[in-house]
């Protein structure tokens, strides 16, 4: 058993809605605080003065300096697992080059998955590592990683391989999930629907045989696969156990629909929905992913969050880093920059990469600072959480600690 404190201010968010709006006034904040751990997980959460009075033969880590302290981060999109990079693709993007025309010239999703599938298991591994260990020090503990950059059956495996080796050395949790439909790939012989179904009886089984994900994803889009399509593809995926999260709206609608009738955990992106998506959405149990990152590499309109969550959806934020639409990979500046267009709260902005990232995953142990959860925080060096989104991600955390155990080389 552990203690540590005091805290200048820690924002538990335990008493939060999972859905809906939440107003900077239903944040509860412990002055002087501390946090009572054993095993990994938090035992109680008080001012350090009450904790230490009660636990007189507990061991204190004491924090000397000003510090707020929150549940460590979820980043619930990424694409972390890839080889090579898009930066010829970005310049010609941002000067004004289509799509189109940019995959025409050896760019676009295909560029990513010829590197990827030239990429040894260990390279992928190793920038997988070097990606999420970049992600821990910004406070991240947990991190989805899709595949989706193989297309193939022996590639996506070494990629979901490369995952979950990776996971085995890091401290912070990856979860990962197969988008081998991410797109048809070119050396594909058949249409959309046969791609799909070689998915299906190919490499989903041996993802469940080897334990290499329960999560798959589908990018529905005209460029990619339609909602009829997706619908048998989705059902009969989750018919072998997988759980299902689905690339929605994100040019286009359709997207979201056909993850409530498959019943999603999430659909991410949401650019494009509309009124009727958004009541759609809010009116299921679906958590609603925004992905300001690719808004912001791809110069488009932001998720309506403000609408969402004024709806009653339930609306986490993730950083989609990926080579090609969002190589950023900053999710609390992606989220500050949202907040600032959207008008969200601070209290939405952090339960947004909290508890309701952790809900888009499924996870319900942690993303929260109360009795049972993991000891998965944060401290940011500032009197006040207003400053952290304030400073629009130039404040990093100076503590995160994982499973109660504090990430070496913070400070």
């Amino acid at each position: 058993m552990k203690l540590i404190g005091p805290f200048t201010q820690a924002l538990p968010l335990a008493d939060l809605p999972m859905k809906g709006a939440i107003a900077d006034e239903d944040l509860k904040i412990i002055e002087q605080a501390g946090v009572l751990l054993e095993d990994g997980k938090i035992l109680a959460v008080d001012t350090f003065d009450k904790l230490q009075k009660e636990n007189p033969e507990v061991a204190v880590t004491e924090i000397q300096e000003s510090m707020v302290l929150l549940p460590s981060f979820v980043d619930c999109h990424t694409h972390i697992c890839w080889g090579g990079n898009r930066a010829r693709d970005y310049a010609m993007r941002i000067a004004g080059k289509p799509y189109l025309e940019i995959a025409r010239a050896g760019g676009g999703i295909w560029d990513s998955v010829t590197k990827t599938r030239a990429a040894s298991e260990g390279e992928l591994t190793n920038i997988t590592i070097q990606r999420a260990n970049r992600h821990l020090a910004d406070g991240i503990t947990t991190i989805e990683v899709k595949s989706g950059y193989a297309l193939d059956v022996e590639n996506e495996l070494k990629m979901l391989k490369a995952i979950k080796n990776a996971d085995r050395e890091v401290k912070a949790d990856l979860v990962s999930t197969c988008l081998a439909a991410h797109i048809k790939p070119k050396d594909f012989e058949g249409d959309a629907a046969a791609y799909l179904q070689y998915i299906l009886e190919n490499l989903l089984p041996e993802i469940k045989q080897q334990g290499l994900s329960n999560r798959v994803d589908i990018f529905i889009e005209d460029t990619a696969f339609n909602e009829e399509v997706s619908v048998s593809y989705l059902l009969a995926a989750k018919a072998m156990g997988f759980e299902i999260t689905i690339h929605a709206d994100q040019f286009s609608t359709g997207g979201s629909a056909v993850g409530k009738e498959v019943g999603a955990v999430s659909v991410e992106h949401l650019e494009s929905s509309t009124e009727e998506e958004i009541r759609l959405i809010a009116d299921s149990d679906m958590v609603a992913v925004a992905l300001p990152g690719a808004s912001l590499g791809l110069g488009m309109q932001y998720t309506p969050s403000r609408k969402l969550l004024d709806a009653g959806a339930c609306l986490a934020i993730a950083t989609d880093w990926n080579p090609g639409s969002a190589p950023m990979g900053d999710l609390l500046m992606q989220a500050a920059v949202l907040s600032a267009s959207e008008k969200l709260s601070s209290a939405e902005v952090f339960a947004g990469i909290t508890y309701r990232a952790a809900a888009a995953l499924n996870l319900n142990d942690r993303g929260r600072l109360a009795e049972g959860m993991l000891g998965d925080m944060v401290a940011f060096p500032c009197e006040t959480y207003q400053e952290i989104l304030y400073q629009q991600g130039r404040l990093k955390p100076t503590y995160v600690w994982k499973k109660g155990e504090e990430v070496e080389g913070k400070r």
